[in-house]
């Protein structure tokens, strides 16, 4: 009740994005329940069937990441002196980001399960003059136990994935025996380079050879690339996703090369701080953008779809959560900076100043990023391309 009464009364911004991910948990749901749809119409195409089921991965995956950078930004359930006093500590307040979390998607998915019997016909009857009926299974008994169940996949997904992100943190045992105290997790120096560098580009490599080596003989206008190829892509984009952090740190540290001035000073201490907060998300956004490349460059033209008539709706999931995810980090990035901002500008630092340093993390993030997401994507398509 009391994640409820904080959703309900939480400023508008913060609504429009817990709005966003009970959208993007409606579209999730409704994919699942079509996956369902096909499997209770096409009994003897399984293989079909779990196709399309193993499809809707991708949009849960970054439904998940968004609700995760919803709940972190997510003012009602920060850590504020005086509430450990009222019985709302660290502990607590997660509960009550993943209670929030649950209620968000649990309200996505009851409108997808509304949507979806809308469709079959099982409401008012069939619409758009049963456009939708052989898809959806309209007409057949559904599973009741089965739809609930995938139904259920997102909240729970979502709200254990905000209950880990912002589990409280606690402190070695002292050598007196006292309690540890919760804490927040301590602020990395900027100096420390990640470590998920190498281990994404020792992925990206693998994930290359890998396809380069399944794609003999495959052919680019296959509906479905072989399991070896399709292997290798998720490699490489889990390696392009884990290799954010470490690109954005080296990003900033280039901007302080050869005697910087208070701008490239500035931008280059903004990007190595920020490195894990702005290149996580960056890294995902880029390895989504170079699948929808990848997608495009084999199979724009012939207009296949390989994981049916829905696969435009699970893409487009896919880019939205990713797209919204990013310009949340973003916002967060922004509110963790006002301090340090309002320091600047009491030591005399001008407004004009900070803008430019803002546009220039902008500018050499995306000089850095736009390339290399295009040369993976190449790289990926490059060996069905023989």
């Amino acid at each position: 009740m009391l994640a409820l009464r904080l959703a309900l009364g939480a400023h508008p911004l913060v609504l429009l994005r817990r709005l966003l991910v009970a959208a993007a948990s409606a579209g999730v749901g409704f994919l699942l329940l079509c996956a369902l749809g096909y499997a209770v119409g096409h009994p003897g195409d399984s293989a079909a069937a779990l196709r399309r089921l193993l499809w809707c991965a991708l949009p849960l995956a970054a439904t998940v990441h968004l609700a995760v950078a919803v709940a972190r930004t997510d003012p009602g359930t920060r850590p504020r002196p005086g509430l450990s006093a009222i019985g709302l500590g660290p502990a607590r307040l997660t509960a009550l980001a993943a209670a929030s979390t649950a209620v968000s998607s649990a309200l996505g998915s009851a409108v997808a399960l509304l949507v979806f019997l809308h469709l079959r016909g099982d409401l008012t009857g069939l619409p758009f003059d049963g456009a939708a009926s052989e898809l959806l299974a309209a007409g057949q008994p559904l599973p009741l136990a089965g739809a609930l169940t995938l139904l259920a996949v997102v909240p729970l997904t979502a709200s254990v994935a905000a209950a880990l992100a912002l589990r409280p943190r606690r402190t070695p045992l002292p050598r007196d025996g006292a309690a540890p105290q919760q804490h927040e997790e301590p602020a990395r120096s900027p100096l420390s380079t990640p470590a998920d560098l190498p281990w994404g580009v020792a992925l990206m490599a693998v994930g290359l050879a890998l396809g380069t080596y399944a794609a003999r003989g495959a052919s680019a206008e296959a509906a479905v690339p072989p399991r070896g190829v399709l292997a290798g892509w998720v490699l490489t984009a889990v390696g392009l996703a884990l290799t954010g952090p470490g690109v954005t740190h080296l990003c900033g540290r280039a901007l302080q090369a050869l005697r910087p001035g208070a701008t490239r000073l500035l931008a280059g201490r903004g990007l190595m701080a920020e490195a894990r907060r702005i290149g996580r998300p960056l890294g995902v956004a880029c390895a989504v953008a170079s699948a929808t490349l990848t997608a495009t460059l084999l199979y724009g033209d012939g207009g296949v779809r390989p994981f049916g008539p829905l696969t435009g709706l699970g893409a487009s999931l896919v880019l939205g959560c990713t797209a919204a995810t990013l310009l949340t980090a973003a916002l967060e990035s922004r509110q963790t900076r006002v301090d340090t901002k309002d320091a600047l500008l009491r030591l005399g630092a001008s407004r004009a100043l900070l803008r430019m340093a803002a546009a220039l993390r902008a500018l050499v993030l995306l000089v850095v990023f736009a390339p290399l997401t295009w040369a993976v994507a190449e790289l990926v398509v490059l060996p069905l391309r023989r």
